[in-house]
């Protein structure tokens, strides 16, 4: 089993856990990889360091400062991606997640309940749904309030 550190092109960071690299690769290649809180699949491989057993070195002495240092290593070219806090992360996958938990997805019927409830030939209730920018301008401009929230595709099934 590997750990990655993962990150899509927006700058969120997560951690996928694979069999190996070429697991990892294999499904990268086959579009299965993506961005928990976006849905974007193009996920790059962030560096790590690697978890080393060392507990049995613990009684070794370190090695002498007489040695010659190497110079360090030039930094790597990899684009560093402008990431939102890990805690920031968490709070909005926890929002999302209650947003799909509490309330019902209705589809391309999304305007049409909005205007039912608005005008009340049906009872108020928690919907999510699509519609054209257009029609969502429309809904406001009756004072229907709505606003776009762009959900991962796998937060749109069954929440865990």
């Amino acid at each position: 089993m590997i750990v990655l550190n993962l990150a899509c092109e927006h700058g969120h960071t997560f951690e996928g856990w694979f069999g190996s690299s070429g697991d990892f690769a294999g499904q990268q290649a086959r579009g299965l990889v993506s961005c928990p809180i976006c849905g974007h699949s193009e996920v790059q491989r962030m560096p790590s360091a690697p978890r080393l057993n060392v507990s049995h070195l613990k009684g070794e002495k370190a090695p002498s400062t007489e040695t010659k240092t190497r110079p360090a290593p030039a930094p790597a070219t990899m684009p560093v991606p402008q990431t939102l806090p890990q805690d920031l992360q968490r709070q909005v996958l926890r929002a999302v997640h209650q947003l799909v938990a509490n309330t019902e997805d209705v589809g391309e019927q999304f305007a049409e309940q909005a205007r039912k409830m608005h005008y009340g030939e049906i009872e108020h209730r928690g919907i999510r749904g699509q519609t054209s920018l257009d029609e969502a301008q429309a809904l406001i401009e009756e004072g229907i309030e709505v606003m776009p929230v762009p959900l991962p595709e796998l937060l749109k099934g069954t929440v865990q």
